[in-house]
């Protein structure tokens, strides 16, 4: 190697241990007075103390006598509890490299048996609540090769102590203490000392892993007091790592899923040290966390699909949004109370969720302060920035446009900086592909994970700009460190964002920027300035559908469910749209999508005049 490539590496170096170091110095922080001594004195003496505590149990049980929700929940919990006693005991069933599907299925089912034996005292179910820890700690191991299984089965384990209150036979309590210390806390502190990678992840994992730490730490603390403190000490340190995701606006980088899934372990921590140690220790004043519930409820699009960038799945739940009502709880904002779907009737509901009994906990403490109705435009920066305008409660249209920045290499992650979903009256006219089964690909080898540029993970039409609604050049790839930012943003009656797109398209153009305006209560603009370089030969301008589409002069009509969506190709009328058929999808692989198709505006850079082109198209409804 050149002395010259030698001084780059060694600068880049430099830059990075500097970047980091001072990103580090400059993350908010947790409160973390946690010590031998400190735990010691603060941790509640009595059982449960797991997000539920003897005050707080007085005042559910009060509740549940005349709170209509409560008691609908409640019954909906009684079914999924009942219909525990007819399946088999759980048993150490891999798929692939995971032992997550038991895991979690022993947390959901601890938390419908435990709640209904916290209200009930019913000795068949304290039984099955017992025959269930058995079966799992007699496991030869959680699988801490994948921590995430070992961290939901000690969550689900601790729970089943910890609501039983010493209910259990002394034999039971001493084996299910046992195996949360030598298959759930020590599988987390290696030999070798250096720590697992989740520890101070940037990632659920850390929220997941840390959680069900803490909760085990917990449940052992009058055992292993040391084991306890450290464990704890540690998590309080690494979780802010995990919950600069929410920085600065609440914008969760993985979708609205996988914050679901990450929230719903930070709430559960909060409430856990709460209930334990009557403090959260900074969880609800962490910047940008609160703000988070903002970001949750603007993702629920008007149709009941999720705005499903990165690895999001594309719908919600009718169920009532249970981690959403934690923010409700500490907030006293109604609006993010589900009411409504709270009181479908209990035997309609899907299955509850794996934290559902937790979860009624502070459902219970919900008193309505404000109602803030979230905003009809909004934008949320980080690491995946995005920008949602809607036409708000009483929109006659169900207009719903998410757009939004990024770059590939965030966690969960696709090539889809300046991408966009649309919807208007009930349709969502521009989509996007969403998420696909992980087991799959990676039983068949596939390099899944690995987010280098010649990844194989790019490949996959979920994941390249191919088979998003954006911008390619030269039918080439983004580059997946390009970050895609938010350069403009204006609310009001035509709301606009713009995006500088220059990161995520590279050296193939000089300069690249998209907006989109809210141009009518039906209709939006998308407008792209783009500047040539040397290399520019194709821009391809592309949309995502599902709809069928008839290709007409100056643009095409999108038809679906007997409605209609017009778009106009404003600025290059003599370049007629063309159709790409990708149901089948071009992979094996990939996940097929029936009816999928690309409309793209493909311009030969030798058609253009100058160095720079604008491209306008504009999609207006009924």
């Amino acid at each position: 190697m050149s002395s010259k490539n030698v001084y780059r590496l060694l600068l880049i170096f430099v830059f990075l241990f500097k970047f980091t170091n001072t990103f580090a110095e400059d993350l908010p922080k947790l409160d973390n007075p946690m010590s031998l001594e400190y735990l010691k004195k603060n941790l509640r003496k009595s059982q449960p103390r797991l997000v539920l505590n003897r005050d707080l149990e007085k005042d559910l049980k009060k509740k549940l006598k005349t709170d209509p929700v409560l008691q609908n929940m409640y019954a909906a919990i009684q079914l999924n509890a009942e219909s525990i006693f007819d399946e088999e005991l759980l048993t150490r069933k891999m798929v692939g490299r995971r032992l997550l599907g038991t895991s979690r299925e022993m947390l959901y089912r601890i938390n419908m048996l435990a709640f209904v034996y916290r209200i009930e005292k019913d000795q068949q179910v304290l039984q099955r609540i017992n025959d269930e820890v058995l079966a799992v700690c007699a496991f030869s191991d959680w699988n801490p090769s994948h921590f995430l299984d070992v961290a939901e089965m000690s969550l689900a384990v601790a729970l089943a102590l910890d609501w039983t209150a010493g209910d259990l036979p002394p034999s039971t309590i001493k084996i299910a203490k046992q195996a949360l210390v030598e298959k759930g806390l020590n599988p987390s502190w290696p030999d070798n000392e250096k720590p697992l990678w989740w520890t101070n992840g940037d990632n659920n994992w850390n929220q997941v892993c840390n959680g069900g730490m803490i909760a085990a730490a917990i449940t052992v603390a009058e055992d292993e007091p040391e084991l306890a403190a450290r464990t704890i000490a540690r998590a309080l340190d690494g979780l802010p790592n995990a919950m600069a995701a929410y920085l600065p606006d609440g914008v969760y980088p993985e979708g609205s899923t996988y914050w679901d899934y990450g929230t719903s372990f930070s709430v559960t921590i909060a409430a856990m040290l709460e209930s334990a140690f009557g403090n959260d220790f900074g969880h609800w004043d962490f910047p940008g966390f609160k703000e988070s519930a903002v970001f949750r409820v603007l993702t629920n699009a008007p149709s009941g699909m999720y705005y499903n960038f990165a690895d999001c799945g594309d719908s919600r739940s009718e169920n009532g949004d249970l981690i959403l009502a934690w923010f409700a709880m500490k907030s006293g904002n109604e609006t993010f109370y589900e009411r409504s779907r709270f009181l479908q009737p209990a035997d309609k509901m899907e299955k509850q969720t794996r934290l559902a009994g937790v979860s009624l906990v502070w459902l219970s403490q919900f008193e309505k302060n404000v109602a803030v109705t979230p905003p009809t435009a909004w934008k949320g920066e980080g690491h995946n920035p995005i920008a949602i305008f809607t036409g708000g409660e009483n929109d006659p249209h169900g207009y719903y446009l998410g757009t939004k920045g990024g770059r590939g290499m965030v966690n969960h992650g696709n090539m889809d900086g300046g991408s966009f979903v649309f919807e208007l009256n009930g349709v969502r006219w521009v989509v996007d592909p969403g998420n696909q089964d992980y087991n799959t690909l990676e039983q068949a080898g596939f390099d899944l994970w690995n987010k280098g540029q010649k990844s194989q993970r790019w490949t996959l039409l979920t994941k390249s700009n191919f088979g998003h609604s954006t911008i390619s050049i030269n039918d080439s790839l983004h580059r997946t460190d390009g970050l895609v930012t938010i350069t403009d943003f204006e609310d009001g009656d035509r709301p606009l964002v713009s995006y500088d797109m220059s990161a995520t398209l590279g050296d193939v153009v000089a300069k690249a920027a998209r907006s989109f305006t809210k141009d009518s209560p039906v209709s939006v603009l998308i407008e792209d300035e783009i500047v040539k370089s040397d290399k520019t030969e194709l821009i391809t301008w592309q949309l995502m559908t599902t709809a069928d589409v008839e290709i007409v002069e100056g643009g095409a009509l999108l038809k679906k469910d007997g409605k209609t969506l017009k778009l106009e190709n404003l600025s290059h009328p003599d370049i007629s749209v063309s159709l790409v058929s990708l149901d089948p999808a071009p992979l094996k692989l990939d996940r097929q999508i029936p009816g999928l198709k690309r409309i793209e505006l493909r311009i030969p850079a030798w058609t253009i005049g100058n160095d720079e082109v604008k491209i306008k198209v504009r999609l207006s409804g009924e």
